[in-house]
This record gives structure tokens, sequence and C-alpha cells, in this order.
């Protein structure tokens, strides 16, 4: 396996990359990621990979257009370099948020994203907790959609007193999401009825559900400006609840986001490392969780052809 397997990374998270590789027993192959004197980007591939199977890891974080273009070139480079085949390893899919056309003259970015790598050459995706479920259907190519909501519910379940928390859905839309969250730690589950005024403004409603006297955990897919997080929590304070807490698989913490968070009063912050987080967006009250050994198993899966959905049973 060893010697047919590659793993390269891009420039969003290559810590995480790294980690994968330590779980797969194998050395991150080298690239060389640079630009020439006019901003073009140059990628160029340092070791053979011919007749390879071959995976990229790359997260569609800021500078967003930056690191989709640093992904298309690098799967340019490994199909011209006669690589067997090409999995783009995408832990946060930013354009999942793009899913359909709400408005009028408007792309459906998350489609073209999806065309965009197969005419690149991949032949294959492994992504993580797409914001829209149906985004899995934009792609003509297999498609391997993990979750990391029992590395979450695990880790709750290991160090809270879930015996009288409830979990709780910012929106109807997110509701799925927390449902298989609160199935996993046989909690109930409660729903905020809210209005989304902009991208950015939200109008927050009521709960729906009990919520009085218990510990709220909130469950997102992902933490953007933390807008949202903030009304929720709002809410539920004033539907009296004991103590709020929050899980979230990606951490983008955009804008104003770590400042409100850490002036919150959300008692605690679980996320995963699909995005990478500098130290200035690291938070006492936040724990950082690791995805690179369910990616690594993941990966080793796809490469030996066994079952990637009996991860999850």
């Amino acid at each position: 396996m060893k010697d047919q397997l590659k793993v390269f990374s891009c420039n969003s998270n290559p810590a995480l990359a790294n980690k994968i590789c330590e779980h797969l027993g194998i050395e991150l192959s080298p690239m060389e990621i640079s630009r020439f004197s006019n901003d073009n980007l140059f990628v160029q591939i340092q070791s053979n990979v011919r007749e390879r199977d071959v995976f990229v890891v790359q997260s569609f974080t800021h500078p967003v257009s930056d690191h989709i273009m640093e992904l298309l070139i690098a799967i340019d480079a490994l199909r011209s370099a006669s690589a067997r085949r090409i999995t783009a390893v995408i832990p946060y899919y930013s354009y999942a948020r793009s899913d359909k056309k709400d408005a009028p003259r408007i792309s459906i970015t998350g489609r073209l994203i999806a065309d965009l790598l197969q005419t690149a050459g991949a032949n294959r995706v492994l992504t993580m907790d797409l914001h829209a479920d149906q985004v899995h259907g934009f792609f003509n190519i297999p498609v391997d959609h993990l979750t990391a909501i029992p590395t979450i519910a695990n880790h709750i379940r290991d160090n809270y007193d879930v015996s009288n928390m409830v979990a709780v859905a910012t929106d109807a839309g997110g509701a799925k999401r927390a449902g298989k969250f609160s199935t996993r730690l046989n909690i109930p589950m409660a729903i905020i009825d809210k209005r989304r005024v902009s991208d950015t403004q939200v109008k927050q409603g009521h709960v729906v559900g009990d919520v009085a006297g218990k510990n709220a955990i909130i469950f997102e897919d992902e933490i953007s400006t933390g807008g949202t997080l903030m009304s929720t929590v709002k809410t539920l304070h004033d539907a009296g609840v004991a103590s709020v807490h929050a899980g979230a698989v990606h951490p983008v913490l955009c804008g104003p986001a770590v400042e409100r968070l850490s002036s919150s009063e959300l008692a605690s912050v679980v996320v995963t490392n699909t995005v990478d987080l500098p130290p200035a967006k690291l938070m006492n009250k936040m724990t950082v969780l690791s995805v690179a050994p369910l990616l690594a198993e993941a990966i080793k899966r796809i490469h030996t052809g066994e079952s990637v959905g009996e991860l999850f049973k």
C-alpha cells in the first residue's frame, strides 16, 4: 500500500494532511506551490506519481479562490504526470452553501466547482459534512461524504453530563443534522424558529421544544461570523436554559466571530480541524478535535477498495 498510495497537501491545511499521513504510516509527498511575478500560480509535483493512487488535501478556506485554484492546478499537474487515480480530499467545501438559485441571475456555484474539479482531472472526491446534502449530487464522479457528528458526539458523551442535555438546531434547515446528533447522544432536540434577513443578519424567533432548566448544545455544520450562534444563545437564555454549549464541524470563524464567541455566554465550543485555526483564533473555551483518523481510514479504504460506509455503522 505504501508504495502505491501518495498523499499531497496544498496550502490551506498542511497540519491536517501531515496528521492524516501519520495515521496512514506514510510521509506526506512533496509539492511546490509558488507564484510568478505576475501573480500566476505555479505548482510542481516533486515525486513520481505514475500509476499511483493519489490524494490531495485542500480545504476551501480564506483565501478561498486561491485555494481552489491551487487544488485545480495540482490535480491537472497530477493528471499530466500520469497518476492512476486522483482523489480531491476537501474537508471543508465552502461553496456547498451555494446550492440553489435563491435570487435572480446568480450562479449555483457549488455545482460549478464540482464541474471544475472533474474538468481538472479529479476521479473522485472525499469531503466532510456538506452544508447542503444535495451538493453531493452536483458531481458526476464518485463522492464519499463523511461526517464528524460521531467524533463530536463521542467527545460530548465522554466529557459532559448528557442526562439533562438537549440538542438545538438553529433553524428548521439544520434540524436533520441536529437530529442525527441528538440521536447519537440519545437526548431530546429543540429547534429555533429563525428568519434570515440577509447573509449576515438573522431575525430570531422562538424555541420549539422544551429547554427550560436544561443544558443546551447548539449543533451546526459550521461557524462563520457567529451571528446565528449568538442570536441562538440569547434566545435560549431568554427561554430559561441552565447553560449553553456549541458544537460545529467547520470553525471558519471569519469577521467578528472570535470576539463574539469569546465574550459570549457560551460555556464551551467543540469544533474539528477541517479548517486550520491560527493561534489568534483559539480560545480557552474551545476544544479542537482531530478528524485526521477518520479521513485516514477513509483514504485507506478507498485505496484498498473497502467500504467507506461501514465506518458509520
